[in-house]
């Protein structure tokens, strides 16, 4: 097989990997699966049949290099991306192909945005960190929101799982991220990110039906407190959980995801419910679907296929979803893996 024009799946054989794997083939890209385990990425390509391998490791350039060469983009799965995603990205802008990752941990894209703008703007290479449920998802719908406003006084972005069963890619990137915080929390206020020991608190968040009313923990923050800031005005971001989805993740006994449909997706459900506010003037986003870990695929796919037809709103340089495509326009591409409302 070819691998003209092909995309390297690094962190192939990881749950999220294999959804995107899948999108890619059903879109009509070649694929290149690419990760740490040679074994496990044949035993993969023998069940796919047309899949190319090439077996690469983050502390070897070299093989990075050889499983990025030729290729048209890279999308990088491979938690934790504290450890992966230096290196994946600079592989990327060796090779000059654009670098898109799924990674939710905060640090992990704080460090994507100081350490690779600079290179990735001189050498005309677009890098979008978080093209995935959190980070990514809440920024188009913010972004969307917003419309022609360019600064909000307050951003929240409310997320109403019907579970969280975590894979195990979730559980080692959050394991990172505590042992970085040292245990503490963040928030983004007063523009910029601020460590904290403060207890999460409880409050009500009114979710669009059939959802409702339900208790949420303020301040359990995600992603969106770095793709958002980093590229629209805004002072504060604040990110919510449902308390059943987060007791879901903080539990040891918590089974992974289990496969419900032809598609490998698991029963759970989600909405995610945007506020914006300016200047006394509120405006909602909302966006509906199945299996977080499932709709990261359509994401980080659409993303790469609108980078390679020169569909963004900049062209090199590290940028987040909503800063690197017309947000409204890519939601309502997401159908039917996602339903949205925006403002009219």
């Amino acid at each position: 097989m070819s691998t003209s024009a092909a995309v390297v799946v690094y962190g192939a054989t990881g749950h999220t990997g294999r959804f995107i794997v899948a999108e890619l083939r059903r879109r009509g890209f070649a694929v290149v699966i690419s990760g740490r385990d040679a074994a496990q990425l044949e035993a993969l390509a023998a069940e796919w049949g047309d899949v190319v391998v090439r077996p690469a490791t983050v502390d070897d350039a070299d093989s990075l290099d050889r499983a990025l060469a030729g290729a048209a983009a890279v999308i990088n799965c491979a938690g934790p991306f504290a450890v992966t995603g230096g290196p994946v990205v600079e592989a990327a802008l060796r090779a000059a192909i654009p670098y898109v990752d799924v990674a939710a941990e905060i640090e992990a894209n704080v460090s994507t945005f100081a350490d690779h703008a600079e290179a990735a703007r001189e050498a005309g290479t677009p890098v979008v960190p978080a093209m995935a449920f959190y980070g990514g998802l809440g920024d188009l719908l913010v972004t969307a929101a917003m419309g022609e406003w360019t600064a909000a006084d307050e951003v929240h972005v409310a997320y109403g799982l019907s579970s969280w069963h975590p894979t195990a890619g979730t559980r080692a990137a959050g394991q990172v991220s505590q042992e970085r915080r040292g245990g503490r929390r963040l928030r983004f206020a007063d523009g910029a990110l601020q460590y904290h020991d403060d207890k999460a608190a409880r409050q009500e968040w009114l979710f669009p039906e059939p959802l409702g009313r339900r208790t949420v923990f303020a301040e359990f923050t995600m992603a969106d407190v770095v793709t958002v800031p980093s590229h629209l005005a805004v002072p504060a971001v604040t990110t919510y959980m449902t308390v059943e989805a987060a007791g879901d993740l903080a539990g040891a006994d918590t089974p992974a995801p289990e496969p419900v449909d032809a598609l490998g997706r698991s029963d759970q459900t989600f909405v995610v419910d945007v506020l914006v506010r300016a200047g006394g003037v509120e405006r909602r986003a909302t966006a509906r679907g199945q299996d977080i870990y499932a709709v990261t695929a359509p994401l980080a796919v659409e993303a790469v296929q609108r980078i390679l037809a020169g569909h963004t709103r900049t062209t090199g340089g590290v940028a987040s979803a909503g800063a690197m495509f017309e947000a409204a326009d890519f939601l309502r591409a997401l159908a039917p893996h996602v339903s949205v409302e925006l403002p009219h």
